[in-house]
C-alpha cells in the first residue's frame, strides 16, 4: 500500500474536478490534465426538495408505475378514423362553448392573440354579428371557456375549438380511448395565431364545408390510417413532428389518396383539396398532435407514476399534469420563445408561449427528437446538427426510457426519449425543450417566428410536492 501511495505522490498531477468548473480552467491554463465531472447539487441544493427526492427515488411503487406508464405510451395504437364537426363527439362541448389550449384562463387573463381567436370564432358560429359585439360577449361570460384537454382535444396555438369546426378523430385501438384536434389552417393569418378577419373566417367555412367532409367520407372508406409506423418513418426522413412535419404530410398523402380519390369524383374539386394539403408541410402537425392526446391519455390517473400526461400554454399560463396527480394543474408564467423571426419582426413583438402542441413533447418528439430534423435545428435556433443531437440526449436525461419503435438514425438508432419524469426534472433542473411557433402579442397579425421554449421548473416542482404529499394507499 505503501509503494501505491508514493507512486501516486511522486507521479504527474491526475485531477478530477466536481462541479465549480472554473477550479478546472484554472487548471486548463496551467497545462494540468483535468477530468471535469459536471455535478450539482440535486434540486439545486433546495434541501426540502432534495429530502423529498430522496424518500420517492426509494418507493419501488413509483418504479413499477413508471414502467407501466412507458408501456402504455409505447403500446398505443393510434389510428386516424375520421374528420368530423367538433360538436358531434367532443365530449361536453355544448351551446355557446368553446375551447382553447392550454389550462383554465378567465377573459381578464386572456392574452391578445387568444381574445382575438375568440372574438373571431364567436362571429364564426353566428353568436355575434361584428367582432366588436362578440369581443363584448365573450368578456361578459356570455360564452363558456374551457380548456381542451378537459375534453379529450388539443389544438395548436390558440387552439380554439368551436362546434361546427371539424376534428381529427383519432382512436387508440390498444386501449380503446379517442382523442381531437382540429384541421390545419394552412399558412398567413389564421385563427390559431389570433386571426379573426374575413378571409380566416372564410378559410374556416372552407374547411367545415370542404375538406372535411371530403378527409371524413375517405377515412371511413379506408378503415383508418394507422399513425405509428407512419411517424416511425417521418422520423427517418428527417421529421421531428413539430416545427418539421414536411416527410409526415407527404407519406398522409400517399396513404389516403386513394380513397380520397374515390370519395371526391369531381377532379377540380379534389384536386384543390390536394393543392391546399400539398401547400402546407405543417399539415400532419394536428394530426399529430390528436395521436399524441391518444397515447398520453391511457396514463392519465395512474397512482404512483411520476410522468407527466400533458404540456401546454395559454400565452398567459403554462401547465402540466402527471399521471399519478390526475386532471390536477400545475402553472407557472408561459415563457418567451428563443429563436428566429421572419423579417421585420423582433423579441418585442412576441407574445409569451402559447398552445397544446406541447403535447408531442410528452411522446418524445418535438424538441425531445431534435436529432432527427437537423433542417429544424437552424430554424428553431438550436444551433448545428450536433446541437441538435446534444438536445435530445440531454432530454433523455430527464426521461424514463426510450420509445421502442420511434428511433433516430443518426442517433445511433437509438429511441425517442420518452416519459418526462418529474423526479428528474426537479433533480437536474433540466427544463423540457418544446419547438414551437411564435405569434405576435397583438390579436391578427399571426406568426412572426419559430423557435423553442423551455418549460417552467415552477410546475415541476410544485408537481412533485403535491405528488409527495399525497396520502397514497400502502
Amino acid at each position: 500500500m505503501t509503494d501505491k501511495i508514493d507512486s501516486l505522490l511522486r507521479g504527474p498531477a491526475r485531477v478530477v474536478n466536481v462541479g465549480l468548473r472554473g477550479f478546472a480552467d484554472d487548471l486548463h491554463r496551467r497545462g494540468v490534465a483535468v477530468v471535469d465531472v459536471d455535478w450539482a447539487p440535486p434540486a439545486a441544493g433546495d434541501p426540502k426538495l432534495a429530502r423529498l427526492l430522496a424518500r420517492l427515488d426509494g418507493d419501488a411503487r413509483i418504479e413499477r408505475a413508471n414502467l407501466e406508464a412507458l408501456d402504455r405510451l409505447i403500446g398505443g395504437d393510434p389510428v386516424l378514423v375520421d374528420v368530423v364537426p367538433a360538436g358531434t363527439v367532443i365530449p361536453g362541448l355544448g351551446e355557446r362553448m368553446l375551447l382553447h389550449a392550454g389550462p383554465p384562463i378567465d377573459w381578464p387573463r386572456l392574452c391578445g392573440p387568444m381574445r382575438g381567436a375568440i372574438a373571431g370564432a364567436v362571429l364564426l358560429e353566428g353568436w355575434a354579428g361584428d367582432l366588436s359585439t362578440a369581443e363584448r360577449l365573450a368578456a361578459g361570460g356570455g360564452v363558456r371557456l374551457a380548456p381542451n384537454h378537459d375534453h379529450g382535444a388539443v389544438g395548436p396555438m390558440t387552439g380554439i375549438i368551436t362546434p361546427s369546426m371539424p376534428v381529427f378523430v383519432v382512436e387508440n385501438r390498444a386501449f380503446g380511448n379517442r382523442a381531437y384536434c382540429t384541421l390545419n389552417e394552412g399558412l398567413g393569418r389564421v385563427m390559431r395565431f389570433g386571426g379573426n378577419d374575413a378571409g380566416v373566417l372564410a378559410r374556416l367555412r372552407w374547411l367545415a364545408d370542404s375538406l372535411g367532409p371530403a378527409l371524413g367520407k375517405a377515412l371511413r372508406a379506408s378503415g383508418g390510417l394507422p399513425l405509428k409506423g407512419l411517424v416511425a418513418r417521418g422520423l427517418v426522413m428527417g421529421d421531428e413532428m413539430h416545427q418539421r412535419n414536411a416527410a409526415c404530410t407527404s407519406l398522409f398523402l400517399r396513404e389516403l389518396a386513394p380513397a380520397l380519390a374515390r370519395a371526391v369524383p369531381d377532379g377540380e374539386h379534389l384536386a384543390s383539396l390536394f393543392a391546399f394539403m400539398a401547400g402546407n408541410d405543417q399539415f400532419f402537425l394536428n394530426i399529430a398532435m390528436a395521436m399524441a392526446k391518444a397515447i398520453t391519455d391511457p396514463i392519465r390517473g395512474l397512482a404512483h407514476s411520476t410522468i407527466v400526461s400533458c404540456l401546454c400554454r395559454n400565452g398567459t399560463d403554462f401547465a402540466i399534469r402527471v399521471a399519478g396527480t390526475g386532471d390536477q394543474w400545475f402553472t407557472a408564467p408561459a415563457a418567451m420563445a428563443k429563436g428566429l423571426y421572419f423579417p421585420g419582426f423582433a423579441e418585442g413583438d412576441a407574445n409569451p408561449d402559447m398552445g397544446d402542441s406541447a403535447i408531442v413533447e410528452t411522446i418524445g418528439l418535438g424538441g425531445f427528437a431534435m436529432a432527427a430534423s437537423p433542417a429544424v435545428a437552424g430554424f428553431v435556433g438550436a444551433g448545428s446538427a450536433a446541437d441538435a443531437i446534444a438536445c435530445t440526449r440531454r432530454m433523455g436525461e430527464i426521461t424514463h426510457g426510450q420509445h421502442r419503435e420511434w428511433t433516430i438514425p443518426n442517433f445511433d438508432f437509438a429511441g425517442v426519449p420518452l416519459g418526462i419524469d418529474i423526479r428528474r426534472v426537479v433533480e437536474t433542473r433540466i427544463q423540457p425543450v418544446i419547438n414551437t411557433g411564435i405569434a405576435h402579442r397583438e390579436p391578427g397579425v399571426g406568426q412572426v417566428g419559430a423557435g423553442v421554449v423551455l418549460a417552467p421548473l415552477a410546475c415541476f416542482d410544485q408537481a412533485l410536492r403535491a405528488f409527495g404529499a399525497r396520502d397514497w394507499p400502502a
